[in-house]
């Protein structure tokens, strides 16, 4: 097993359905232009209240990947 170099960065990803949803948009809408997206982490949680109900939800990730050695 050879040791690897990550690097950590924060996203945001929305939702009108779930939280669970905007984990899912970050993720994949990332992992569009990041090469080895490994792991995430959730730091935080809100969202937006519409006539008394959850209109919208907003998550705050950490992602990982792992850097190419070249």
């Amino acid at each position: 097993m050879s040791d690897h170099v990550y690097k950590k960065i924060e996203l945001v990803g929305s939702s009108a359905t779930s939280i669970e949803d905007a984990i899912e948009n970050a993720v994949t809408t990332a992992a569009k232009s990041i090469d080895h997206l490994e792991w995430f982490e959730v730091v935080e949680t809100r969202g937006h209240i519409v006539d008394g109900k959850v209109g919208h939800y907003q998550v705050v990730i950490k992602a990982g990947f792992r850097l190419d050695v070249s």
